[in-house]
């Protein structure tokens, strides 16, 4: 099998209804395969791509067994993302071993073992990468949903940042959670036993405002003074407002060094607006993202090194 070659590129899997946002991400140079994005070069930070081939390589293929012999020569999980020929390439799938990709139960960890990606090209042409950037097929995070106690369907986001950063609070630290209202995000820091001042002119949800160690504070999130309110050991934002705003709030707050973790979610309110996206990513140690939950939204994150 030593007839494959590199690809020379690099593959994006684009967050789902955001092509032309990692299209511009990405910059000149990039091509369509499919759905999916081919860039030059190894794999750059891309926030718009729920995953990221690496060192994608091509492989001939002679047969349904070549094919599904060459990925089992490299490691035993693999993800089909087609983009053509479908019958040839469920044949070549069914002949891989499963791979379950069941939903993940909060707070567990994420699956560890290798997951590659594949596709074919063309009936005798096989594109693979045996290392990708999700853990999960595709990138598309699930998670065994409860329906009953959280107030909005907003825990979900945090719960799959929170899974994705591998890290979270733990009992005994301090977090603020500012937008919080009705409660979705407050909920998800409390059941992890942190306390936590959720901060909003709107009331939380009256289950979310009776659980002990949780406060509410009807404010503006804008009008908190860092230095007098930190620190904190997380602030977590929820907040609709415009990019560049939370910008400054996030800069507020970390130059009074009032608050150790950072998860925020950046909302994009008509056009996306990409300086500022990339002024978030430039921020040292940080992390920005698309989640499965987030609509026009990218989730920017700074914690601290476990």
């Amino acid at each position: 099998m030593t007839d494959a070659t590199p690809f020379g590129q690099t593959i994006y899997v684009p967050a789902d209804g955001f092509l032309p946002q990692l299209l511009t991400e990405l910059g000149e140079g990039t091509s369509l395969l499919g759905d999916l994005v081919a860039a030059p070069g190894p794999a750059r930070p891309a926030a718009w791509a729920r995953n990221v081939w690496h060192d994608p390589v091509l492989h001939p293929i002679a047969s349904i067994g070549d094919a599904a012999r060459r990925l089992r020569a490299v490691q035993r999980n693999w993800h089909l993302h087609a983009i053509g020929h479908f019958r040839r390439a469920e044949l070549i799938r069914a002949k891989l071993p499963p791979v379950a990709a069941r939903p993940l139960v909060f707070p567990d960890l994420p699956p560890s073992a290798p997951l590659g990606s594949w596709t074919l090209l063309d009936p005798g042409t096989m594109l693979a990468a045996g290392r990708c950037s999700s853990p999960v097929p595709d990138g598309e995070w699930c998670f065994v949903e409860d329906r009953e106690a959280p107030p909005s369907r907003a825990y979900l986001k945090l719960w799959e940042a929170l899974t994705r950063l591998g890290t979270r609070p733990v009992p005994g630290e301090r977090c603020v959670d500012l937008g919080a209202s009705p409660g979705g995000w407050t909920w998800v820091i409390q059941r992890l036993g942190a306390r936590v001042t959720a901060v909003d002119k709107a009331p939380l949800a009256p289950s979310v405002a009776a659980l002990p160690g949780v406060d509410w504070l009807g404010a503006s999130a804008f009008s908190l003074d860092p230095a007098a309110f930190g620190p904190v050991d997380w602030l977590f934002s929820d907040v609709i407002c415009y990019p560049a705003r939370l910008l400054a709030l996030v800069r507020r707050w970390m130059a009074a060094g009032a608050a150790r973790n950072f998860v925020c979610t950046i909302k994009f309110q008509g056009e996306t607006d990409h300086e500022t996206a990339a002024a978030f990513a430039a921020i040292p140690g940080s992390r920005l993202m698309h989640l499965t939950q987030n609509k026009h939204e990218l989730t920017w994150a700074l914690v601290e090194a476990g």
